[in-house]
């Protein structure tokens, strides 16, 4: 199974990677910044958790057409079984 990534995908996870640079190096003092600026890793925070939504929404959405797939499929096995019962019980009687 391959798992398809997407532009979002990859801004997600560049995203993710700039605020854990940020937070190290905030952490080391390297980087002072203003007090707006410092709320940065906040937005992006907020990005990766509606990127994470959306992500949930898709598998939710994909999960709820197997189910229905899963139905068909299990009527059309229930469909072939009901006419192999019936094709065993007429060569049962020609025999």
């Amino acid at each position: 199974m391959t798992i398809k990534r997407n532009f979002w995908d990859y801004l997600a996870w560049i995203c993710l990677a700039g605020i854990t640079i940020w937070v190290i190096l905030k952490i080391l003092g390297i980087i002072n910044t203003p007090i707006w600026l410092e709320y940065a890793p906040i937005y992006g925070a907020i990005y990766l958790a509606g990127w994470n939504v959306n992500k949930l929404e898709r598998a939710t959405k994909d999960i709820k057409e197997n189910s229905k797939d899963i139905k068909e499929i299990k009527f059309d096995i229930s469909n072939i079984k009901f006419e192999i019962q019936t094709m065993k019980t007429k060569c049962s009687k020609i025999n």
